[in-house]
């Protein structure tokens, strides 16, 4: 037994959609497989949560640790990565004093707000870095270890800080590589 799932134990696990080569580690953790979707390419390593609608694209990889809570959504599109202990919030409970924070009181008592989050196609977010609900990561943009985003962040940037400033532009050289070796769909 390996510490992957195999092909076949990945579709027993309930997911919405599964794709080719994914390398799903056993100590990880899956809330709601139903509506969770993994593409082609993918790995995701110890440790990790997984909870609510995400949609993982394809050439994807999730370090150990890391956490996705995506009550709200959560899309990573292909060729991106999160760096160990990223974690992604689609939602936030209010904090402010009016309400009860966390999920086991009623609804009526607490009060949850949020959004979508999407991470845009090539874009790395580094590692302990923390992304809040309804944000957007453009595509290729990049996060340095420790990075708070709280707003979107632009494409083609490297982004660090707490909370999040844009460092300076990246470069996008990789998409000329892309298109002369696999036309931007590698297998």
């Amino acid at each position: 037994m390996t510490s992957f799932y195999t092909t076949e134990e990945l579709h027993s696990l309930g997911l919405k959609w599964v794709g080719d080569n994914v390398l799903l580690s056993r100590k990880c953790s899956l809330y709601s497989p139903e509506k969770i979707s993994i593409g082609n390419n993918v790995r995701i390593d110890d440790f990790c949560i997984l909870s609510g609608n995400i949609t993982i694209g394809s050439h994807v990889h999730i370090s150990a640790y890391c956490a996705l809570y995506g009550s709200m959504g959560i899309e990573l599109e292909d060729f991106c990565g999160i760096s160990p202990r990223g974690m992604i919030f689609s939602a936030t409970d209010d904090f402010g004093g009016d309400w009860l924070v966390g999920p086991v009181h009623p609804k009526y008592l607490t009060h949850v707000t949020g959004g979508k989050v999407l991470i845009k196609r090539f874009s790395q977010i580094g590692a302990s870095s923390v992304i809040f609900p309804a944000v957007t990561v453009g595509e290729g943009a990049v996060t340095g270890a420790m990075t708070l985003v709280n707003k979107d962040l632009e494409p083609w940037t490297v982004n660090t800080g707490i909370p999040v400033n844009r460092s300076r532009p990246r470069k996008c050289g990789l998409l000329e590589k892309l298109e002369k070796f696999g036309g931007g769909t590698l297998v």
